[in-house]
């Protein structure tokens, strides 16, 4: 799957939902008035594109329309996609020209932070870059394992120190380390945290302090991670870390799975803050920097074509043609585990291993609470395990 054709796949929900229903309101009018306009602001309200932005672009329509003396309404189309394109470019390049540069990935917990971060690697060592990861997020051990992976799959070096250190020292041992080997990019994960975490955002002001210490002339990028399903909640946490931390740029995930995908729009026009790539899916490679034109023509795109695209695996596996080996997503993933826990669970009750008899010794109660423990921890592992095998991470 092409660049253009990966960002169209991803951006459908959100093509369907919006604009799907926008081109079928310019069909249902005859001319260009007041009206037309009225339904297309309420349109893209209703699409997490924001009011503000709503009227903006709006306003910047009927100059364009009443410029270029347009009358028929189907013509509307292109011009809403060229006014997007206009509204969305500028700032999106990442600024990484010096030896070593650093960027600093914040954001809260859930949104795709640490994967982000191994994607992101993996585009740069693929591109020819050296890369060095600094596991600053010491307060979850498990965020920690995670790029881990992330860094042996990506082949990028990771500095790490053990669970609750000081984020800080792990950033300067980071740099450290990247001088000594030659990196270009250091990439620092970051504890999740809130805009109101007062001591977090303290501790990442400390983090800011190492790097301008340690590195003065160095280009930094300071980068939000967002979850686009959350819609309008994403301009909130932008407006805040816009405030506390300095971010250069956004990365907003989960585009494939939202139909909010208008919240770009409301990001970069409401508070003018960049966004610098954008996660269309769960593989390794569904990571994108961002490019306002083909952002844009995504959302106008045509889906005709995807039913003939359909057919094409259906005639190779009539001519005996070897199908692509399937990867299953997250979801699925998960919910084979959860059904295997599930039906141990089950097993356990019928067995009666579940019940505490009633002349056990608290020995025998003990041994079998161990028992139980050390099974858990059995398939804590399978999931882990699971988690190296496929191109995802568990948060």
């Amino acid at each position: 799957m092409g660049f253009f054709d990966r960002i169209k796949e991803g951006l459908k929900k959100t093509r369907d939902a919006l604009f799907g229903r926008i081109d079928s309101m310019l069909r249902s009018f005859t001319k260009i008035d007041d009206e037309l306009f009225e339904e297309l602001e309420e349109l893209l309200v209703m699409g997490d594109v924001g009011m503000y932005t709503a009227e903006k672009i709006c306003d910047e329509l009927k100059k364009k329309v009443k410029e270029q003396g347009i009358t028929d309404p189907a013509e509307i189309k292109g011009l809403l996609e060229e006014v997007i394109t206009g509204m969305l470019s500028g700032g999106q390049e990442l600024h990484i020209s010096t030896k070593p540069s650093v960027i600093l990935v914040i954001g809260v917990n859930g949104v795709g932070k640490t994967t982000t971060i191994g994607k992101m690697a993996a585009s740069f060592t693929r591109s020819g870059k050296k890369v060095t990861l600094a596991a600053a997020d010491t307060f979850r051990a498990a965020a920690i394992d995670q790029l881990e992976i992330w860094a042996q799959r990506a082949g990028a070096d990771i500095i790490k120190q053990g669970e609750g250190s000081d984020p800080a020292a792990v950033v300067f041992d980071a740099i450290s380390s990247a001088k000594a080997r030659g990196s270009d990019i250091i990439i620092a994960d970051t504890a999740g945290r809130l805009h109101n975490k007062k001591n977090l955002m303290a501790e990442l002001a400390k983090i800011n302090r190492i790097i301008d210490r340690e590195l003065p002339d160095a280009d930094k990028e300071v980068l939000l991670v967002l979850d686009a399903t959350t819609g309008q909640n994403a301009v909130n946490q932008t407006k805040e870390f816009k405030t506390a931390a300095g971010i250069t740029g956004i990365v907003l995930t989960k585009l494939d799975g939202t139909a909010k995908g208008g919240v770009v729009l409301a990001i970069k026009e409401e508070l003018d803050v960049p966004v610098k790539y954008i996660g269309v899916g769960e593989q390794i490679d569904d990571l994108q920097p961002f490019d306002p034109e083909e952002f844009a023509r995504a959302l106008f795109a045509d889906d005709s074509s995807n039913a003939k695209e359909a057919e094409q695996p259906a005639q190779k596996k009539e001519t005996g043609s070897s199908p692509e080996q399937h990867v299953p997503s997250t979801a699925d993933i998960w919910a084979q585990i959860d059904a295997e826990n599930e039906a141990e669970r089950r097993a356990e009750e019928e067995a009666g291993l579940s019940e505490k008899t009633a002349g056990e010794t608290e020995a025998e109660k003990e041994a079998e609470r161990l028992e139980r423990q050390k099974e858990r921890e059995r398939r804590a592992e399978e999931r882990r395990e699971r988690a190296k095998k496929y191109n995802w991470s568990t948060e």
